[in-house]
């Protein structure tokens, strides 16, 4: 009897540290910004009984410097989903349309790169099926930085594409799709039983771009989660151990993420007033010709520069999703 209370206690413990940790990441970033608003407000009190010009300019820089980190501050203060402070997964998969869908995937596979990257998150390729011309048929990408999660899950929803397509010889204007799910990356201390008997392994060869990097072996793995359908698949790695564990990680964060959705949906039943939310609609269009336009159609934010945004500039839409959503799927989660 005493295995199970040592076990209870020691849940309880990390709980405890959890909770001290998270109000730590709250109150640190909010005591700093304090103190630099009450050094604004003595450098402005200096300034009333003596003028100074460059005192004055320096005044200018750090009330600039306090919007962007209230600013910041309040966007993250929207983020109190249960999940919103893990890593992400996300997943990019070419709708039909062939080349020119699978290209489509691939430049949106570099804008949550670039956009990661500006973040200062790391970026890891867990799966990538390259397409037979160009482009890719789908990624799994795992995204690592604070609140990763929280910023990301704005963006689940179909991704629209217009513009003249470079693989028409005729130049004519295409429209492409593909849509992109997010999922919180599930840490050991979330609880997912995966029985043995429930998975179905399939092994294969890796594809590529051919040439020497052609895997000889059938390294790639495929998991099937029978009770559920779920599939997932690793390739990245040489060795069949490594990628068959990427694959059992990616499956945990689907179930898990399966069983959130089950719980989201039961809210939405009981509060009818509340908007639903479909991860099947979609999210955002992307109009290169014949003008430039990136329209978020839940938020209706509209930027022209189509360039900026595929460079990773995607900051705006998330920010207007939060504001006007708040924590929404988020705190659905925790409940």
């Amino acid at each position: 009897m005493s295995e199970p209370g040592f076990w209870d206690n020691q849940e309880r413990a990390q709980d405890v540290v959890k909770q001290v940790r998270d109000l730590r990441g709250w109150l640190e970033p909010y005591d700093a910004l304090a103190k630099r608003v009450e050094g604004a407000v003595e450098l402005r009190d200096l300034l009333a009984m003596e003028p100074d010009a460059d005192m004055a300019a320096e005044l200018g820089r750090e009330i600039d410097g306090i919007d962007e980190e209230l600013a910041a501050f309040e966007l993250r203060s929207l983020m109190q989903g249960a999940d919103d402070f893990r890593d992400a997964q996300l997943e990019i998969s070419a709708g039909a349309g062939g080349t020119e869908a699978q290209d489509w995937a691939q430049m949106l596979m570099r804008m949550y790169t670039r956009w990661a990257e500006r973040k200062g998150f790391e970026v890891e390729v867990l799966d990538l099926s390259e397409g037979e011309e160009a482009g890719i048929k789908g990624a799994v990408l795992e995204i690592r930085g604070q609140y990763a999660f929280g910023f990301l899950r704005a963006e689940t929803g179909v991704h629209r594409l217009v513009r003249i397509s470079p693989f028409d010889a005729n130049a004519r204007r295409h429209t492409s799709f593909a849509s992109v799910f997010v999922y919180p990356v599930v840490n050991e201390e979330i609880n997912i039983e995966i029985r043995d008997e429930d998975i179905k392994m399939d092994v294969f060869r890796a594809s590529g771009a051919g040439g020497q990097h052609v895997n000889k072996t059938s390294s790639a793995v495929r998991l099937t989660h029978i009770p559920s359908g779920v599939v997932v698949a690793s390739q990245q790695e040489r060795s069949q151990f490594k990628n068959k564990a990427t694959a059992m990680k990616m499956l945990k964060n689907k179930l898990y993420n399966i069983e959130l959705e089950k719980q989201l949906a039961a809210k939405a039943a009981l509060d009818s007033t509340k908007s639903d939310v479909s991860f099947g609609n979609q999210a955002r269009s992307y109009v290169f010709q014949p003008y430039t336009m990136v329209n978020d159609h839940r938020t209706e934010l509209k930027i022209p520069d189509v360039q900026k945004v595929m460079d990773g500039g995607i900051d705006p839409f998330i920010e207007a999703y939060l504001k006007e959503f708040g924590a929404g799927a988020g705190a659905a989660r925790s409940s």
